[in-house]
């Protein structure tokens, strides 16, 4: 026994003489001593904690090359390569962290809708609750400065751009046919349930390198990742029904939607200018799929939907009425993967396909079309450390486009276009400090309509000068083919491009929210055709061009008044192109020089009620009067709009909402279409573009079934 004592002592007295001692001093940038971090060699026991002079010390046994750990809240782990047994004292700087919820965000061109933001000018159910958006994702954005509200057409004008300037995005694949079908001066609508979504970012300019194809803007939408409980939502409208549906699963959850619109019952009560032979039908539905995998998470959103419509309208150039009879039907699935593939690489990868049938009846003619689209992204993400972080990845577009149109005089004309596009792109983004912020992105495209390759540099740059307070900057190309309704005639025209530069102010603070913005947008290479119309007899050239400035200001503030939400947008703008048959450079017919929103929300406890005002300003907008000698030197009477939203909570989880639209029953005048011929007192007659009706009335009863009794609580929005 006392043999085995002795070679005990003896092996321990040994290990104490081998271990080695680890010692140094830990400080900032600024050479100020840290106290409190916690040292240790990966993988063992052996450890220390800095002191108040940011020294420290200890031994291990461990020997050879090891990796020592330094770790401390509010700074960045770092872990350093070490040979143990010829280790020398030495002084370690450590740099602060910038995941902290005061580092800068650059926010030029950048407006999100969503609660996880920290830059939020919308929230989720703002796009239900905004008077006169009636749930409509692109009537929401159009309270935000910076977009044009073009009552006759219903989509996403952006400072300056036509609609076709703005690209959708689901999960971060794209959208082809974004919007409802629809015709000539009567406004659509989109196609996305709000039901299934958590956060939306709409860039107004300047966006990321990860995004190509849009000469203004980009609309991306993110599907909920995972929903809370299982509920069942039911809609009964005067425009139609709705049910949605949401189950959870151990590791996975489904959610469905379905609508069916007719607007026969309503416009039988509310009187319309337009000439219905059959008002718009619709039925549609949706659904997202998820599943939760260890490191990442499965989506799968599928939409279908069915459209059709039949009226009679006036064309000042015919003495009948002309019949357009519509049937569209619309199909979309998307699939999406983002998750880990080490610690540091993150994956995002996904493919939509998109199909698309218009079948349109005009008077005896036929024009029949099919569009056909494909998109695959594959994305990584390189966190080398919480100051820097690369993005960088690839997709590839595929269209196909096809049309036919016969007339009772001639046989089918046919034509179209099919265009591969393939894009690589890579974005860095560097934080200096938590109040210095850099993006530097290029990305590099090749359509086959246009076979060459184009390169699109972008940067931003951020810089926070207190708390609440910021400024960005931001500058980017930007190339885009031609529309649809120019390369089914002539499937060779060059890219359209924009430069766009941006300044932003921000003030963000608990409840308030102030941005200003200036910006410029120069245009190139804009489409020209020398003819009235495009038509597939037309001469095409890339020889447009035009600009775009101006300032926009968004003040949103929820603390000031107990139980008041308010917002305020207005914009300024500039734009003039010499674009399509313009004879030179004006300012197009779908831009108002100033507009002006206003949105609030006020809780009425003793109401249990929710009520929203909506108040919109538009100046006149410039058209065309060939009586005159001034081209597009006219403008229409300016445009205003009051509009009212009152819910209210009838039962826990019943709610009635009632919104009615321009309360001060202004008469809105979007342009004038003129004759292609002077009459007998040789002057070119016209007749204005207006509203299907003055007034948009609408009531719906929802009851939301759900364990949590809390859900659709409109005090909680």
């Amino acid at each position: 026994m006392k043999i085995i004592l002795n070679i005990v002592i003896l092996l321990l007295s040994i290990m104490g003489f081998s271990q080695i001692t680890v010692s140094g001093k830990v400080v900032d940038k600024k050479n100020i001593p840290i106290s409190g971090v916690n040292i240790f060699i990966e993988g063992t026991y052996d450890g220390a904690t800095s002191t108040e002079n940011g020294d420290f010390i200890f031994e291990t046994s461990a020997k050879g090359n090891q990796v020592l750990v330094l770790s401390l809240m509010a700074f960045e782990t770092l872990k350093i390569n070490i040979d143990v047994t010829n280790y020398q004292n030495k002084t370690i700087v450590l740099k602060q962290s910038i995941n902290m919820l005061d580092a800068v965000v650059i926010s030029a061109g950048t407006f999100r809708a969503g609660d996880h933001s920290k830059i939020t000018a919308l929230k989720a159910m703002d796009i239900y609750t905004t008077a006169g958006s009636n749930a409509n994702i692109v009537a929401a954005m159009q309270t935000l400065p910076g977009t044009q509200k073009v009552g006759e057409d219903g989509r996403l004008f952006v400072r300056g751009g036509e609609a076709d300037e703005t690209q959708t995005y689901v999960d971060g694949i794209r959208v082809s046919q974004p919007y409802n079908a629809s015709v000539s001066n009567l406004p659509t609508r989109n196609r996305f349930s709000p039901n299934l979504f958590s956060n939306m970012s709409f860039s107004t300019g300047g966006y990321s390198a990860e995004y190509g194809s849009a000469l203004s803007s980009v609309l991306l939408m993110n599907s909920i990742n995972e929903p809370a409980d299982d509920v069942t939502n039911i809609g009964i409208m005067t425009l139609g029904l709705g049910i949605g549906k949401t189950s959870k699963f151990k590791k996975s959850s489904l959610s469905f939607d379905v609508s069916y619109i007719n607007l026969a019952p309503y416009q039988l009560v509310v009187p319309q200018k337009t000439d219905w032979n059959k008002p718009v039908q619709a039925i549609s539905g949706q659904s997202v799929y998820r599943y939760k995998f260890n490191k990442g998470l499965f989506k799968l959103y599928v939409t279908y939907d069915h459209t059709s419509l039949d009226l009679n309208q006036e064309d000042i150039n015919y003495s009948n009425k002309i019949r357009f009879d519509l049937h569209n039907d619309n199909f979309y699935i998307n699939s999406s993967y983002k998750g880990e593939v080490s610690d540091r690489l993150q994956i995002q990868t996904g493919l939509s396909f998109g199909y698309n049938k218009n079948t349109i009846g005009i008077v005896s003619d036929k024009l029949n079309n099919t569009e056909r689209d494909f998109h695959y992204k594959l994305k990584f993400r390189e966190s080398f450390s919480n100051y820097f972080k690369l993005n960088f990845g690839t997709e590839i577009f595929n269209t196909h486009f096809d049309e036919s149109y016969t007339a009772t005089t001639h046989s089918a004309i046919n034509y179209g276009y099919k265009n591969i596009q393939t894009a690589l792109f890579t974005e860095a983004e560097i934080m200096f400090s938590p109040k210095v912020a850099l993006n530097l992105g290029v990305r590099g495209s090749n359509a086959s309509v246009v076979d060459k390759f184009v390169v699109e540099p972008r940067i931003s740059f951020g810089y926070k000068m207190a708390k609440n307070s910021q400024f960005s900057v931001a500058y980017g190309t930007f190339n885009q083919t031609a529309k649809q309704d120019y390369l089914k005639f002539d499937p060779h025209l060059d890219y359209e491009k924009a430069s766009h530069y941006i300044l932003n102010y921000m003030y963000n603070t608990n409840g308030k929210m102030l941005r200003v913005e200036t910006y410029f947008k120069d245009y190139f290479n804009l489409i020209k055709y020398d003819s009235n119309k495009a038509t597939y007899n037309s001469t095409y050239n890339n020889d447009g061009f035009g600009y775009a400035k101006g300032l926009d200001i968004f003040w949103k503030d929820s603390k000031t008044i107990k139980n008041l939400e308010y917002a305020i947008s207005y914009s300024y703008i500039d734009s003039k192109r010499n674009y399509k048959n313009y004879t030179q450079q004006v300012t197009p017919s779908f831009v108002a020089t100033n507009s002006v929103s206003v949105v609030t929300k006020y809780w009425i406890e003793s109401l249990k009620s929710q009520l929203g005002l909506t108040y919109s300003y538009s100046s006149g907008r410039p058209y065309n009067d060939p009586n005159t000698n001034n081209f597009m030197a006219e403008k229409t009477k300016s445009y205003t709009d009051l509009s009212l939203g009152w819910a209210y909570i009838l039962r826990p989880q019943k709610i009635i909402y009632i919104s009615i639209s321009n309360l001060l029953n202004t008469n809105a005048i979007y342009g004038y279409q003129y004759a292609n011929a002077k009459n007998s007192n040789n002057i070119y007659e016209s007749q204005a573009i207006t509203p299907p009706a003055n007034r948009f009335f609408f009531v719906g009863f929802f009851w939301t079934i759900s364990t949590n009794k809390k859900t659709n609580q409109l005090k909680d929005l």
